[in-house]
């Protein structure tokens, strides 16, 4: 019997990079139109991510929170275990974190202000990465666009694009919600290595961009958090 230390994270795989990206296929096509439901609501989220009163931040985590249930359901539990004995550990991260923004997102509300500084244009930028610009990686790299990963449908796309909305939000870092989207993206990559995607960087640099820019939103003040007679007028609002 070899010794541990002789096994990579290949020895580890279950499946093929064929496997892999056929399923998306399959489920992309399952599934359609929802892809054109999930853009939507990607593009309303982009809408709300402005000052407002509180409603829209409640919005916003409903919405979020949907497609994080969705992917946990219909991606993880319905097609991935299929492939991976793991996979229904990794839907129970996504539903705790559907939970999580649900919980902290309308009980509480997510504040956006203006995006004048580094943090929130960062934290828009990365959204609109994973909302427009994901999808086409998967094409331009010579897969078929059927096997394209969708913001609200996949969980990558779903996880970089929840760093990105709550970098946008005014207040502390929320490490609670920024855990579990983190922990995915690191995940994701040491899995696109194993199969030597040219893409598995990806995930991974998104996650430790978005800590940086955490890390470094409360110490310099970035999001300051709303007055609170400002918040009164936006409750009553």
């Amino acid at each position: 019997m070899s010794e541990w230390w002789t096994y990579s994270l290949s020895d580890f795989l279950l499946f093929s990079p064929r496997t892999y990206y056929r399923l998306f296929e399959l489920y992309n096509l399952a599934i359609w139109p929802a892809q054109l439901l999930a853009l939507a609501l990607g593009v309303l989220i982009l809408a709300l991510l402005r000052p407002g009163p509180v409603w829209k931040g409640r919005v916003v985590a409903t919405v979020l929170a949907a497609c994080w249930l969705w992917v946990a359901w219909a991606y993880f539990l319905e097609r991935y275990e299929t492939i991976n004995w793991a996979a229904s550990y990794f839907a129970f991260g996504f539903a705790v974190e559907a939970l999580l923004v649900l919980w902290i997102g309308v009980a509480y509300g997510l504040w956006f202000g203006p995006l004048s500084h580094l943090t929130g244009r960062a934290g828009l930028a990365i959204f609109l990465f994973a909302l427009g610009a994901q999808p086409l990686i998967g094409p331009l790299l010579g897969r078929p666009w059927t096997q394209a990963e969708v913001f609200g449908i996949v969980p990558d796309p779903t996880a970089i694009a929840t760093l990105g909305i709550l970098l946008t939000a005014k207040g502390r870092a929320r490490w609670e919600l920024l855990a579990i989207p983190v922990i995915w993206c690191v995940i994701s990559s040491l899995t696109l290595w194993t199969m030597g995607s040219p893409d598995a960087p990806m995930p991974a640099l998104f996650a430790c961009l978005a800590v940086l820019l955490a890390m470094w939103k409360p110490a310099r003040g970035a999001c300051g958090s709303h007055d609170p007679s400002e918040r009164m007028r936006d409750v009553a609002t």
